[in-house]
């Protein structure tokens, strides 16, 4: 799998970026967002879940078992990393790739310290959702009411630490003026205060 680590002096964490359905690391959208880390003193990678063989059967874009699993290999390897070591992970989900970030974070032996879903489809995590123990920002755009209402499905089976956040105006894609920079803003905002210790200030 290609990707691309970035990880800046002093970083205070490291952000994984979970891609969606029909998506890569070249997602203009995740790169802006993954510019604003950066600048913010967060570590950042991303890569490619599947290789184009992969994609071009669409059922792998949907199998959230195999995409998580994909996800765990890979933060296993950016924590042996000399950059990145001791370093807390978070994951950063758009669409399917949510499903896999709290798929993956559900594991017991995959301790991650925040995630962040923008435009997600937590719901697709099924049953696994109970099981994160991340704290969780779901951000969705305000003119995309059923993905609203499947991030509330979600969050209502989420145990840890949960929010919602509705970027007003938005679209799926987020993008109208001023939209990604939001989604940046408040993704900046909840991996630095949970790289930062337990607990999520509201």
């Amino acid at each position: 799998m290609s990707g691309d680590l970035i990880v800046p002096d002093a970083a205070r964490g490291l952000v994984v970026f979970v891609h969606g359905s029909g998506s890569g690391r070249h997602s203009p959208r995740n790169r802006y967002v993954a510019a604003a880390l950066n600048e913010a003193g967060l570590g950042t990678l991303l890569f490619d879940l599947l290789t184009p063989e992969e994609e071009a059967d669409r059922a792998n874009v949907f199998d959230i078992g195999l995409l998580a699993e994909r996800l765990l290999e890979r933060t296993a390897w950016v924590r042996e990393q000399p950059d990145a070591a001791g370093l807390p992970v978070g994951y950063f989900g758009a669409s399917t790739g949510a499903a896999a970030a709290l798929w993956a974070a559900a594991e017991p032996d995959n301790t991650i310290a925040a995630i962040v879903s923008r435009g997600g489809r937590p719901d697709l995590a099924g049953d696994r959702l109970a099981a994160v123990r991340a704290p969780t920002l779901l951000i969705v755009g305000g003119r995309d009411p059923l993905v609203i209402e499947l991030n509330e499905e979600a969050q209502r089976r989420l145990r840890a630490e949960s929010r919602i956040t509705v970027v007003p105006g938005a679209t799926h894609l987020f993008e109208e003026p001023g939209a990604l920079e939001a989604v940046a803003g408040h993704a900046r905002d909840w991996f630095t205060t949970c790289f930062a210790g337990p607990g999520v200030s509201t």
